[in-house]
């Protein structure tokens, strides 16, 4: 590469991150309301359907028309929820799924483009936590956190991400936590698998848009969401522990409007440039 082949190389870098930054901006003044995509007949699917945020998601891609498909380890949850949808004239089916098991997982995604379609919509929802101290952690317990929290993840969308290339339509979100963000004692394993789904939704993601797909990736990041059976338990002090309505209803949004990260609160943001600036700071 000559001299001049390499300034022209950081003069296009620096007008391509230009055009990003001014888009950008001039994106954060449209209404909401306008940026909100249809999802209806679009086929969805929800891991951790069976209960918990996963069951809200599915009710409100339901609401919007979406064809939904739930897995769950929990069959009653998974009966329960379509029994919701259908009650409130949506259409839902449900599968056992186990998530830690990567042939399960293929298998019942070849069920899903025989018996229904093609997933345009991938929701990676499920989740589990242990709460206990590092030393005090069964192995076992570890390796099955990072199966569901992550290593699900890279299963289902070798599953489901191939048709989607074919139409070069699709959305994959992934449900992270802000415990990805920062470290926080008795979640070492919830928090190294929080931080991989971070990074693999944003390595993802470049990788799609360098080959030149059309396909969206949103990485949502929620502080302790109550009423879900993972951390009921929480003492939060200084900020409210989260609805899980209201961030089920923040996650549609983040997907439909096709935002390709979300935290919740949105506040929290400055916390976390606050975090990473005394990361790099001199010391």
């Amino acid at each position: 590469m000559t001299y001049l082949q390499s300034i022209g190389e950081v003069i296009g870098f620096l007008l391509l991150s230009t055009f990003s930054i001014l888009d950008g901006i001039i994106r954060s003044f449209i209404p909401k309301k306008y940026k909100m995509k249809n999802i209806g007949g679009e086929i969805a699917l929800v891991t951790g359907g069976g209960g918990g945020l996963g069951r809200l998601l599915s009710l409100r891609l339901a609401n919007l028309g979406a064809i939904v498909i739930i897995w769950d380890i929990n069959e009653t949850g998974i009966e329960e929820t379509i029994k919701l949808i259908r009650a409130a004239g949506g259409t839902c089916y449900g599968y056992v799924c186990d998530l830690c098991d990567r042939t399960d997982i293929y298998k019942k995604a070849k069920i899903i483009r025989k018996e229904i379609g093609k997933v345009t919509v991938l929701i990676n929802n499920a989740g589990i936590v242990t709460g206990m101290k590092f030393l005090d952690t069964p192995d076992e317990l570890i390796i099955r956190t990072m199966d569901v929290n992550i290593m699900s993840h890279f299963w289902t969308v070798k599953a489901f991400l191939p048709t989607m290339l074919e139409s070069n339509k699709g959305h994959i979100v992934s449900v992270a936590s802000l415990a990805g963000q920062c470290g926080i004692p008795k979640l070492i394993d919830y928090c190294a698998s929080k931080f991989a789904a971070m990074g693999f939704d944003e390595a993802l993601r470049m990788e799609l848009e360098y080959e030149g797909y059309n396909i969206n990736t949103t990485v949502v990041c929620p502080y302790f969401i109550r009423s879900t059976g993972m951390f009921d338990d929480v003492q939060s002090r200084y900020i409210p522990t989260l609805s899980p309505n209201a961030v089920a209803d923040r996650i549609i949004m983040a997907m439909r409007c096709n935002e390709k990260y979300a935290i919740i609160p949105g506040y929290l943001q400055i916390l976390l440039t606050l975090k990473c600036k005394r990361r790099f700071a001199k010391p």
